[in-house]
Protein backbone atom coordinates (compact mmCIF):
# COMPACT_ATOMS: atom_id res chain seq x y z
CA UNK A 1 0.00 0.00 0.00
CA UNK A 2 1.08 3.45 -0.72
CA UNK A 3 2.67 6.03 1.82
CA UNK A 4 2.52 8.62 -0.07
CA UNK A 5 -0.61 10.14 -2.62
CA UNK A 6 2.69 10.74 -5.42
CA UNK A 7 4.11 7.04 -5.05
CA UNK A 8 3.39 4.33 -8.21
CA UNK A 9 3.90 0.66 -8.52
CA UNK A 10 7.65 1.71 -8.97
CA UNK A 11 8.36 3.02 -5.62
CA UNK A 12 5.86 0.24 -4.17
CA UNK A 13 8.79 -2.48 -5.55
CA UNK A 14 11.05 -0.06 -4.41
CA UNK A 15 10.27 0.36 -1.15
CA UNK A 16 9.78 -3.12 -0.68
CA UNK A 17 13.25 -4.29 -2.77
CA UNK A 18 15.36 -1.79 0.05
CA UNK A 19 13.28 -3.37 3.02
CA UNK A 20 14.32 -6.53 2.74
CA UNK A 21 17.70 -5.56 1.50
CA UNK A 22 18.32 -3.55 5.31
CA UNK A 23 16.59 -6.54 6.97
CA UNK A 24 19.06 -8.70 6.06
CA UNK A 25 22.20 -6.73 5.93
CA UNK A 26 21.82 -3.95 8.09
CA UNK A 27 19.23 -4.88 10.84
CA UNK A 28 20.70 -7.99 12.12
CA UNK A 29 24.64 -6.18 12.83
CA UNK A 30 23.39 -2.92 13.69
CA UNK A 31 23.64 -3.18 17.64
CA UNK A 32 27.50 -4.75 16.37
CA UNK A 33 27.64 -1.15 14.49
CA UNK A 34 26.87 0.66 18.29
CA UNK A 35 28.89 -1.30 19.79
CA UNK A 36 31.60 -1.19 17.74
CA UNK A 37 31.02 3.02 17.00
CA UNK A 38 31.35 2.63 13.37
CA UNK A 39 29.31 1.03 10.19
CA UNK A 40 31.20 -0.73 8.01
CA UNK A 41 32.71 -0.01 4.53
CA UNK A 42 31.64 -2.99 3.45
CA UNK A 43 28.05 -2.04 4.00
CA UNK A 44 28.20 1.04 1.57
CA UNK A 45 29.07 -0.98 -1.19
CA UNK A 46 26.57 -3.34 -0.92
CA UNK A 47 24.37 -0.38 -0.89
CA UNK A 48 25.57 0.93 -3.86
CA UNK A 49 25.81 -2.43 -5.23
CA UNK A 50 22.33 -2.43 -4.92
CA UNK A 51 21.82 1.23 -6.39
CA UNK A 52 20.72 2.70 -3.27
CA UNK A 53 23.22 5.33 -2.77
CA UNK A 54 22.81 8.77 -5.22
CA UNK A 55 19.57 7.23 -7.49
CA UNK A 56 19.30 10.68 -8.53
CA UNK A 57 22.64 11.07 -10.41
CA UNK A 58 22.34 10.67 -14.08
CA UNK A 59 22.89 7.48 -15.72
CA UNK A 60 26.19 9.56 -17.70
CA UNK A 61 27.88 9.42 -14.18
CA UNK A 62 26.71 5.57 -13.36
CA UNK A 63 23.37 6.96 -11.42
CA UNK A 64 19.58 5.73 -11.91
CA UNK A 65 18.59 9.42 -12.91
CA UNK A 66 15.86 8.69 -10.45
CA UNK A 67 14.04 11.90 -9.15
CA UNK A 68 14.07 12.89 -4.91
CA UNK A 69 11.07 10.96 -4.32
CA UNK A 70 13.25 7.87 -4.28
CA UNK A 71 15.85 9.38 -2.05
CA UNK A 72 12.75 10.17 0.64
CA UNK A 73 11.83 6.08 0.70
CA UNK A 74 15.70 5.28 0.89
CA UNK A 75 15.63 7.82 3.97
CA UNK A 76 13.21 6.62 5.24
CA UNK A 77 13.38 2.66 5.48
CA UNK A 78 16.95 3.41 7.13
CA UNK A 79 15.64 5.34 9.75
CA UNK A 80 13.07 2.72 10.61
CA UNK A 81 16.52 0.80 11.03
CA UNK A 82 18.18 3.20 13.43
CA UNK A 83 19.38 7.11 13.44
CA UNK A 84 22.85 6.17 13.17
CA UNK A 85 22.70 5.55 9.32
CA UNK A 86 21.74 9.01 8.88
CA UNK A 87 24.88 9.11 7.27
CA UNK A 88 24.42 7.70 4.09
CA UNK A 89 21.20 10.41 3.29
CA UNK A 90 24.32 13.17 4.23
CA UNK A 91 26.38 11.57 1.52
CA UNK A 92 22.99 10.53 -1.06
CA UNK A 93 21.33 13.93 -0.71
CA UNK A 94 23.40 16.62 0.60
CA UNK A 95 26.74 16.40 -0.18
CA UNK A 96 26.42 14.67 -3.76
CA UNK A 97 23.85 17.14 -4.68
CA UNK A 98 26.24 20.03 -4.55
CA UNK A 99 28.74 18.38 -7.09
CA UNK A 100 25.76 17.61 -9.17
CA UNK A 101 24.38 21.06 -9.23
CA UNK A 102 27.66 22.97 -9.14
CA UNK A 103 30.50 20.63 -10.45
CA UNK A 104 32.11 20.94 -13.68
CA UNK A 105 32.19 18.26 -16.55
CA UNK A 106 35.32 17.18 -15.44
CA UNK A 107 34.53 16.94 -11.84
CA UNK A 108 31.11 14.79 -12.04
CA UNK A 109 33.30 12.01 -14.48
CA UNK A 110 36.01 12.37 -11.69
CA UNK A 111 33.60 12.27 -8.41
CA UNK A 112 30.06 10.81 -8.99
CA UNK A 113 31.06 7.62 -10.19
CA UNK A 114 32.77 6.26 -7.33
CA UNK A 115 29.70 7.98 -5.36
CA UNK A 116 27.29 5.86 -6.30
CA UNK A 117 28.92 2.42 -5.91
CA UNK A 118 30.34 3.63 -2.07
CA UNK A 119 34.23 3.38 -3.20
CA UNK A 120 33.81 6.90 -2.43
CA UNK A 121 31.87 8.32 1.20
CA UNK A 122 31.34 11.73 1.29
CA UNK A 123 30.85 14.47 4.12
CA UNK A 124 30.67 18.35 4.28
CA UNK A 125 32.39 20.27 6.41
CA UNK A 126 31.00 23.47 7.62
CA UNK A 127 30.99 23.51 11.93
CA UNK A 128 34.71 25.09 13.30
CA UNK A 129 35.03 24.54 17.03
CA UNK A 130 33.87 28.23 17.54
CA UNK A 131 31.39 28.62 14.45
CA UNK A 132 28.39 26.64 13.92
CA UNK A 133 24.84 28.20 12.53
CA UNK A 134 27.10 31.63 11.71
CA UNK A 135 28.42 30.21 8.83
CA UNK A 136 29.37 33.48 7.42
CA UNK A 137 32.14 33.77 10.12
CA UNK A 138 33.84 30.30 9.09
CA UNK A 139 37.66 30.88 10.12
CA UNK A 140 39.02 28.00 7.92
CA UNK A 141 41.18 29.75 5.18
CA UNK A 142 42.11 28.91 1.43
CA UNK A 143 43.91 31.20 -0.48
CA UNK A 144 45.53 31.17 -3.52
CA UNK A 145 48.86 30.21 -4.29
CA UNK A 146 49.60 29.89 -8.34
CA UNK A 147 47.43 26.77 -9.54
CA UNK A 148 46.61 25.67 -5.63
CA UNK A 149 44.46 27.00 -2.41
CA UNK A 150 46.59 26.52 0.71
CA UNK A 151 43.95 25.42 3.69
CA UNK A 152 44.23 26.24 7.21
CA UNK A 153 41.84 25.57 10.10
CA UNK A 154 39.56 23.02 11.98
CA UNK A 155 36.51 21.39 11.51
CA UNK A 156 34.59 19.30 13.79
CA UNK A 157 30.93 17.49 14.44
CA UNK A 158 31.67 15.99 10.60
CA UNK A 159 29.38 13.10 9.88
CA UNK A 160 31.48 10.37 8.16
CA UNK A 161 34.27 11.94 9.43
CA UNK A 162 35.57 8.53 9.53
CA UNK A 163 34.97 6.96 6.53
CA UNK A 164 34.45 9.60 4.69
CA UNK A 165 37.56 9.82 1.68
CA UNK A 166 35.90 13.38 -0.14
CA UNK A 167 34.87 16.26 1.97
CA UNK A 168 33.06 19.30 0.99
CA UNK A 169 35.00 22.16 2.96
CA UNK A 170 33.55 25.56 3.72
CA UNK A 171 36.11 28.47 3.23
CA UNK A 172 37.06 31.65 3.52
CA UNK A 173 39.05 32.44 0.12
CA UNK A 174 38.84 36.16 0.70
CA UNK A 175 38.96 36.43 4.88
CA UNK A 176 38.72 40.38 4.32
CA UNK A 177 35.85 40.13 2.74
CA UNK A 178 32.76 42.64 3.24
CA UNK A 179 29.83 41.72 3.70
CA UNK A 180 31.70 38.28 5.34
CA UNK A 181 29.15 36.10 3.66
CA UNK A 182 30.75 37.21 -0.18
CA UNK A 183 34.55 35.51 0.87
CA UNK A 184 33.32 31.75 1.35
CA UNK A 185 33.65 29.43 -1.25
CA UNK A 186 33.87 25.83 -1.32
CA UNK A 187 36.98 23.66 -2.24
CA UNK A 188 37.06 19.36 -2.44
CA UNK A 189 39.65 17.97 -0.45
CA UNK A 190 40.60 14.27 -1.20
CA UNK A 191 41.83 11.97 1.92
CA UNK A 192 45.39 11.78 1.79
CA UNK A 193 45.94 15.28 0.64
CA UNK A 194 48.81 16.69 1.68
CA UNK A 195 48.41 18.69 5.56
CA UNK A 196 44.98 17.25 5.88
CA UNK A 197 44.36 15.11 9.09
CA UNK A 198 41.21 13.62 10.63
CA UNK A 199 41.29 13.94 14.08
CA UNK A 200 39.63 11.43 17.02
CA UNK A 201 36.27 10.35 16.25
CA UNK A 202 33.81 11.38 18.92
CA UNK A 203 32.40 9.78 21.41
CA UNK A 204 28.50 11.18 21.21
CA UNK A 205 26.17 10.19 23.92
CA UNK A 206 23.71 8.59 20.57
CA UNK A 207 23.87 8.05 17.12
CA UNK A 208 26.78 5.76 18.19
CA UNK A 209 27.50 3.95 14.95
CA UNK A 210 27.81 7.12 13.34
CA UNK A 211 31.15 8.06 12.42
CA UNK A 212 31.75 12.06 13.96
CA UNK A 213 34.99 13.30 14.06
CA UNK A 214 37.10 16.59 13.78
CA UNK A 215 39.10 17.47 10.67
CA UNK A 216 42.81 19.61 10.62
CA UNK A 217 44.15 21.33 7.82
CA UNK A 218 47.31 23.05 8.07
CA UNK A 219 49.13 24.20 4.82
CA UNK A 220 46.83 21.82 2.64
CA UNK A 221 47.61 21.78 -0.78
CA UNK A 222 44.62 21.55 -2.41
CA UNK A 223 44.73 21.82 -6.40
CA UNK A 224 42.70 24.82 -7.80
CA UNK A 225 40.48 22.66 -10.07
CA UNK A 226 38.87 21.37 -6.48
CA UNK A 227 36.86 24.85 -6.25
CA UNK A 228 33.09 23.83 -6.28
CA UNK A 229 31.53 26.55 -8.62
CA UNK A 230 32.54 29.81 -8.13
CA UNK A 231 35.06 31.81 -5.67
CA UNK A 232 32.91 33.35 -3.47
CA UNK A 233 29.32 32.18 -3.96
CA UNK A 234 30.01 29.33 -1.30
CA UNK A 235 27.41 31.38 0.73
CA UNK A 236 24.59 31.04 -1.99
CA UNK A 237 25.02 27.34 -2.50
CA UNK A 238 24.81 26.66 1.06
CA UNK A 239 21.57 28.49 1.65
CA UNK A 240 20.55 27.14 -2.20
CA UNK A 241 21.10 23.51 -0.31
CA UNK A 242 19.92 23.80 2.85
CA UNK A 243 16.10 23.11 2.25
CA UNK A 244 16.46 19.56 1.12
CA UNK A 245 19.03 18.93 3.99
CA UNK A 246 16.22 19.96 6.48
CA UNK A 247 13.64 18.02 5.00
CA UNK A 248 15.73 15.12 4.60
CA UNK A 249 16.02 15.78 8.88
CA UNK A 250 12.35 16.42 8.80
CA UNK A 251 12.10 12.82 7.07
CA UNK A 252 13.53 11.05 9.63
CA UNK A 253 12.05 12.63 12.76
CA UNK A 254 8.74 11.75 11.41
CA UNK A 255 9.49 8.25 10.68
CA UNK A 256 11.33 7.58 14.14
CA UNK A 257 7.99 9.31 15.70
CA UNK A 258 6.20 6.34 13.55
CA UNK A 259 8.44 3.75 14.77
CA UNK A 260 8.36 4.87 18.21
CA UNK A 261 4.60 4.89 18.78
CA UNK A 262 4.11 1.39 17.05
CA UNK A 263 7.02 0.01 19.33
CA UNK A 264 5.43 1.77 22.39
CA UNK A 265 1.54 0.43 21.20
CA UNK A 266 2.74 -2.91 20.78
CA UNK A 267 4.35 -2.88 24.75
CA UNK A 268 1.52 -1.45 26.18
CA UNK A 269 -0.56 -4.35 24.58
CA UNK A 270 1.48 -6.91 26.01
CA UNK A 271 2.90 -5.65 28.99
CA UNK A 272 0.35 -6.14 32.29
CA UNK A 273 0.15 -4.49 35.29
CA UNK A 274 -1.89 -4.94 38.41
CA UNK A 275 -3.55 -7.82 36.60
CA UNK A 276 -4.68 -5.66 33.34
CA UNK A 277 -2.95 -4.55 30.02
CA UNK A 278 -1.13 -1.15 30.49
CA UNK A 279 -3.05 -0.27 27.46
CA UNK A 280 -6.41 -0.08 29.20
CA UNK A 281 -5.38 2.40 31.76
CA UNK A 282 -6.81 5.89 30.76
CA UNK A 283 -3.66 8.07 31.12
CA UNK A 284 -2.34 5.41 28.60
CA UNK A 285 -5.58 5.93 25.88
CA UNK A 286 -4.94 9.32 26.11
CA UNK A 287 -1.07 9.54 25.97
CA UNK A 288 -1.39 7.25 22.70
CA UNK A 289 -3.96 9.46 21.62
CA UNK A 290 -1.91 12.56 21.63
CA UNK A 291 0.68 10.65 20.09
CA UNK A 292 -1.01 9.74 17.34
CA UNK A 293 -2.27 12.87 16.87
CA UNK A 294 0.67 14.14 15.82
CA UNK A 295 2.07 11.99 13.95
CA UNK A 296 -0.98 11.94 11.57
CA UNK A 297 -0.66 15.75 11.80
CA UNK A 298 3.13 15.63 11.07
CA UNK A 299 2.83 13.03 8.19
CA UNK A 300 0.21 15.15 5.98
CA UNK A 301 2.39 18.11 6.27
CA UNK A 302 5.46 16.21 5.39
CA UNK A 303 4.00 14.97 2.39
CA UNK A 304 2.86 18.44 0.95
CA UNK A 305 6.24 19.48 2.06
CA UNK A 306 7.61 16.82 -0.68
CA UNK A 307 5.31 17.62 -3.06
CA UNK A 308 5.88 20.88 -3.28
CA UNK A 309 10.00 20.27 -3.08
CA UNK A 310 9.43 18.34 -6.04
CA UNK A 311 7.76 20.49 -7.74
CA UNK A 312 10.88 23.19 -7.63
CA UNK A 313 8.80 25.07 -4.94
CA UNK A 314 10.15 27.42 -2.68
CA UNK A 315 9.48 25.70 0.83
CA UNK A 316 12.16 27.41 2.75
CA UNK A 317 9.62 28.71 5.72
CA UNK A 318 7.89 25.14 5.71
CA UNK A 319 10.42 23.20 5.94
CA UNK A 320 11.81 25.34 8.58
CA UNK A 321 8.60 24.75 10.21
CA UNK A 322 8.96 21.07 9.84
CA UNK A 323 12.46 21.00 10.72
CA UNK A 324 11.59 22.50 13.78
CA UNK A 325 8.41 21.16 14.73
CA UNK A 326 9.06 17.14 13.46
CA UNK A 327 11.94 17.26 15.73
CA UNK A 328 10.64 18.55 18.68
CA UNK A 329 7.59 16.51 18.42
CA UNK A 330 10.25 13.64 17.95
CA UNK A 331 11.79 14.20 21.39
CA UNK A 332 8.66 14.78 23.21
CA UNK A 333 7.62 11.20 22.08
CA UNK A 334 10.74 9.60 22.73
CA UNK A 335 10.37 10.95 26.12
CA UNK A 336 6.91 10.12 26.42
CA UNK A 337 7.39 6.56 25.06
CA UNK A 338 9.95 5.40 27.41
CA UNK A 339 7.82 6.41 30.38
CA UNK A 340 5.13 3.87 29.28
CA UNK A 341 8.07 1.37 28.70
CA UNK A 342 8.46 2.11 32.74
CA UNK A 343 12.14 0.46 33.60
CA UNK A 344 12.42 -1.41 30.34
CA UNK A 345 12.67 1.73 28.41
CA UNK A 346 15.65 2.62 30.32
CA UNK A 347 17.28 -0.69 29.57
CA UNK A 348 19.94 -0.85 26.00
CA UNK A 349 17.93 -3.85 25.22
CA UNK A 350 15.00 -2.48 24.22
CA UNK A 351 14.63 -0.24 21.27
CA UNK A 352 13.47 2.80 22.84
CA UNK A 353 15.92 3.61 24.59
CA UNK A 354 18.39 4.20 21.24
CA UNK A 355 15.72 6.00 20.23
CA UNK A 356 15.76 8.74 23.08
CA UNK A 357 19.14 9.01 23.28
CA UNK A 358 19.56 9.45 19.52
CA UNK A 359 16.86 11.70 18.70
CA UNK A 360 17.67 14.90 20.71
CA UNK A 361 20.83 16.10 18.14
CA UNK A 362 18.00 16.41 15.35
CA UNK A 363 16.80 19.41 17.32
CA UNK A 364 20.78 20.71 16.85
CA UNK A 365 22.57 19.67 13.30
CA UNK A 366 21.24 21.06 10.15
CA UNK A 367 20.50 24.36 11.28
CA UNK A 368 19.24 24.40 15.38
CA UNK A 369 15.75 24.86 15.75
CA UNK A 370 16.20 28.46 16.97
CA UNK A 371 17.97 29.16 13.90
CA UNK A 372 14.35 27.81 12.30
CA UNK A 373 12.33 30.06 14.51
CA UNK A 374 14.36 33.05 13.55
CA UNK A 375 14.18 31.93 9.49
CA UNK A 376 9.86 31.49 9.84
CA UNK A 377 10.01 34.88 12.12
CA UNK A 378 12.25 36.60 9.35
CA UNK A 379 9.85 35.27 6.43
CA UNK A 380 6.67 35.79 7.59
CA UNK A 381 8.01 39.70 7.89
CA UNK A 382 8.48 40.21 11.88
Amino acid sequence: MARYKFETKEHEIFRESLRKFLQKEAEPYYETWEKDRLIPIEFWKKLGGMGYLCPQVDEAYGGLNLDFSFNVIISEELERVGTSLVGVGLHNDIVVPYIESFGTREQKERWLPNCVTGDTITAIAMTEPGTGSDLANVQTTAIRDGDHFVLNGQKTFITNGINGNLFLVVVKTNPQSEPKYKGISLIVVEEGTSGFTKGRKLDKVGLHAQDTAELYFEDCRVPAGNLLGEEGQGFRYLMEKLQQERLVVAISAQIASEDMLEMTMNYVKSRKTFGKPVSSFQNTQFKIAEMATKVELGKSFLESLIEDHLAGKDVVTKVSMAKYWLTETAREISNECMQLHGGYGYMEEYKIARRYRDIPVASIYAGTNEIMKVIISKNLGL
